[in-house]
């Protein structure tokens, strides 16, 4: 429970549990009240925590592929390369940004005035559906989101993309089936966690927009922040 593969699933559960903690407990109690409302500072609040276990998943997530690439392309030198002390980084970098992007995201969000109907046409408090209430110019924040999102999405798919390209090559080249086979179960687990992860938020952000966009909008976001944590744990516990 030491090894690298542990420690970054332990804080992969850390942030699963954080980013439904953020969410979950408010959307439970709207569901048995009449008048659904949430004050200017615990929207502020569920804004910060939701943005930084939400960013923090994603980079842990490209931290684990890196990891399952070390452990099936360099096995022999896995315990060297995936030592305490990058595996520290691996999982501190990711926290660090991610306090940053959520910090930055919501002071210039919630430093400017809202005004007009102030009903925000999702169940939890989120960047994009804020950007709308605000009385003053958006053009900043909006551009300010797409740059640290695309940033984020970009990069992470790339590391995990890049992984599982190298992953496949060395899978490729192995003459037995015995250790084809034992490779794939190797990453089946995280992998299954990424295309299912990753797949919801090209769904979210990449389909085409429609009058039922919203509607559908809020159904796959109620997956990745509610379904997704709870699906994880089963999935690695299937894999050992």
């Amino acid at each position: 429970f030491h090894s690298p593969m542990y420690f970054l699933l332990t804080h992969l559960a850390f942030t699963d549990l954080g980013y439904s903690t953020a969410v979950g407990p408010k959307m439970l109690v709207n569901l048995v009240v009449v008048q659904h409302t949430i004050s200017h500072n615990w929207c502020a609040t569920q804004l910060t925590f939701f943005n930084m276990f939400i960013t923090s998943e994603i980079f842990l997530l490209s931290s684990m592929a890196y990891d399952r690439y070390v452990a099936i392309c360099n096995p022999l030198l896995y315990t060297v390369i995936m030592s305490q002390r990058l595996c520290q980084l691996l999982v501190a970098i990711p926290y660090l940004f991610s306090v940053l992007f959520s910090l930055v995201i919501t002071i210039k969000i919630f430093v400017l005035s809202f005004c007009g109907y102030n009903v925000i046409r999702h169940f939890y408090c989120d960047s994009l559906p804020l950007v709308p209430l605000l009385c003053s110019d958006t053009h900043e924040i909006k551009l300010l989101i797409l740059m640290f999102s695309a940033f984020t999405l970009v990069t992470s798919l790339l590391i995990v993309l890049g992984s599982y390209v190298l992953i496949l090559v060395a899978i490729l080249r192995m003459h037995s089936a015995d250790g084809r086979l034992k490779a794939f179960s190797t990453c089946g687990s995280h992998l299954t966690v990424v295309v299912l992860y990753y797949g919801t938020l090209f769904f979210i952000y990449v389909q085409p927009k429609s009058k039922n966009s919203s509607d559908t909008d809020k159904m796959a976001s109620l997956f990745y922040t509610l379904v997704i944590p709870m699906l994880n744990p089963m999935i690695y516990s299937l894999r050992n």
